[in-house]
């Protein structure tokens, strides 16, 4: 199992990131068909904006910008990120392998955050 994060649109001010990630979401796919065969799966889980002790890395002007990031209009929070794990690593995912569950609310549909804070000439008009 691995943790990336919700990349899927893209983190403006933390490329580093989202290139990281990508590459550990592809690598888990491809190691998902190699173990295959010895009854080994391998999954990802993509937190989305979610409450942890990592908020206190960006500034409070990209903080604003999380809870409107998804349609929930909310954060996310560790429980709901362990609670998909658990599930992943539970028989009833016995059938699942090479799959990234996205836990962010909706933010891969909708989502607009900025961890460093939103660039005047990203500022809504």
């Amino acid at each position: 199992m691995n943790i990336i994060a919700d990349i899927w649109r893209g983190m403006p001010g933390i490329a580093h990131t989202c290139a990281a990630r990508a590459g550990v979401a592809y690598l888990s796919k491809s190691v998902a068909i190699e173990w295959a065969p010895h009854r080994i799966r391998v999954n990802c889980v993509a937190p989305g904006v979610c409450e942890t002790s990592g908020f206190a890395q960006y500034p409070p002007e990209g903080l604003k910008t999380y809870p409107g990031a998804n349609p929930m209009l909310h954060v996310g929070d560790a429980h709901d990120i362990a609670e998909a794990v658990a599930y992943l690593a539970s028989p009833g995912a016995k059938f699942i392998t090479g799959e990234v569950l996205t836990v962010d609310g909706g933010e891969q549909l909708w989502g607009d955050p900025w961890p460093p804070g939103r660039p005047d000439y990203f500022q809504p008009k």
